[in-house]
């Protein structure tokens, strides 16, 4: 996704003795050091070069492969012009990358999000889920990059019908909608629940194409990078991520325009991807509560979940058929907690299976997101079933067997 300039990165000290700060470290072994570190003890240590260790000594359950067949119902296997236009896709992983690694893991179906429309939608459609069925799934995005046109409305809902002709089983919105689409000339934002995507949504709805929608971010990037923001370094390392500032709306803003779509249109059905907001359950839980065509995927937001297991272990009891598995793999380097591979799904597999404590919720060296571990949930059978299978199948018209699937 094109993004705003890179600004400049900062540089931060952490200090180990008296509140003092340091200009450098030297290494270890050179003249002043004894051979040792103490002078990084005294003299302090760059944040960025900070890498502590856990000292808990606890049982450990790695999973190989998910107990059950699952759908990954969120990756990027290929990619278009996120702010542009999506016409002409093209492959981040090989199909043949992504069955290597799904025969190895127990994964019977990806779904790819990022399809396209048009040429670059039948190239993706043809490469992945005609000439491996049941294996593959594609879905397609709007044309934003004629959002402005006049007649956009009817277009856009013709676009829906040609693609689902063409094979497509879904809608994905990215957060183009509502952070980067602005109108042609005024460059305004144009918002989530404007009318003139009214068509499209009701489409989608006629179609039985589940819109897999992803609006926001972390409620950090609307926030002041400073101090207090515990995505600091994650900020730091990608300014361009914030939306504080500017005219931005605020998270909840978005949030709650989502909300009015999903309201105006009842028998479309929406999966709301991140958790929808995953760091504030009891809000999710609400919007839940009043819109029953609402679904959650987990997708890169294990790290939010796992550091607040009880409370997600409740969330997916509650909400267990309305909860789908998706991880948002991709080959994005910038985000190794979503790095297309075989660590990537241990990682989920470990968190929704098993309840160690205090783990990796990335297989980076460092934690992309935040300073902190996670714990397993140990979700029971049924529930994973649902969770691996049965909740996605629903929405993709596939059948409740995943060994029927094929």
């Amino acid at each position: 996704m094109n993004r705003r300039k890179f600004m400049a990165l900062g540089v931060t000290t952490l200090g180990f003795g008296a509140g003092k700060m340091a200009s450098a470290v030297r290494p270890a072994g050179a003249p002043g050091t004894g051979n040792d570190d103490r002078a990084q003890e005294s003299a302090g240590l760059p944040l960025e070069a900070y890498e502590p260790k856990s000292m808990l000594h606890l049982p450990s359950h790695p999973v190989s492969g998910s107990r059950f067949p699952l759908i990954d119902f969120h990756t990027h296997i290929t990619e278009g012009d996120a702010h542009g236009a999506p016409g002409a896709v093209r492959f981040e992983i090989s199909p043949e990358t992504c069955l290597a690694v799904m025969e190895r893991r127990n994964i019977k179906t990806m779904v790819d999000l990022t399809g396209g429309y048009g040429e670059g939608l039948r190239d993706a459609i043809h490469k992945l889920q005609d000439a491996h069925p049941g294996r593959f799934i594609v879905f397609t995005e709007p044309a934003w990059d004629k959002a402005s046109d006049p007649g956009y409305s009817r277009l856009q809902a013709e676009l829906i019908e040609s693609a689902h002709r063409s094979g497509a089983k879904g809608i994905k919105v990215l957060k183009t909608l509502g952070l980067f689409l602005r109108e042609k000339g005024t460059g305004k934002l144009i918002a989530i629940d404007d009318p003139r995507f009214d068509e499209m949504w009701e489409a989608a709805g006629a179609l039985n194409m589940p819109v897999a929608i992803h609006i926001s971010d972390p409620e950090a990037f609307f926030l002041p990078i400073d101090r207090f923001n515990e995505r600091w370094e994650e900020l730091h390392a990608h300014p361009d991520w914030s939306f504080h500032g500017r005219d931005f709306p605020s998270n909840l803003a978005l949030q709650e325009a989502r909300r009015r779509v999903m309201r105006r249109h009842p028998r479309t059905q929406f999966v709301c991807l991140h958790v929808a907001n995953a760091e504030n359950l009891k809000y999710v839980s609400e919007c839940l509560d009043e819109h029953p065509n609402m679904h959650v995927d987990i997708a890169a937001r294990i790290a939010e979940l796992g550091r607040q297991p009880r409370a997600a272990r409740k969330f997916f009891d509650s909400y267990q058929d309305r909860i789908v598995f998706g991880t948002d793999a991709s080959s994005n380097a910038n985000t190794p907690q979503q790095l297309f591979g075989d660590k990537l799904y241990q990682i989920y597999f470990r968190f929704l299976e098993t309840e160690d404590e205090y783990f990796d919720y990335t297989p980076a060296q460092k934690p992309a997101q935040g300073r902190w571990c996670i714990y397993g949930i140990g979700l029971p059978e049924p529930i994973l079933r649902k969770v691996y299978w049965e909740n996605a199948a629903r929405l993709l018209g596939l059948p409740a067997n995943p060994g029927a699937a094929a």
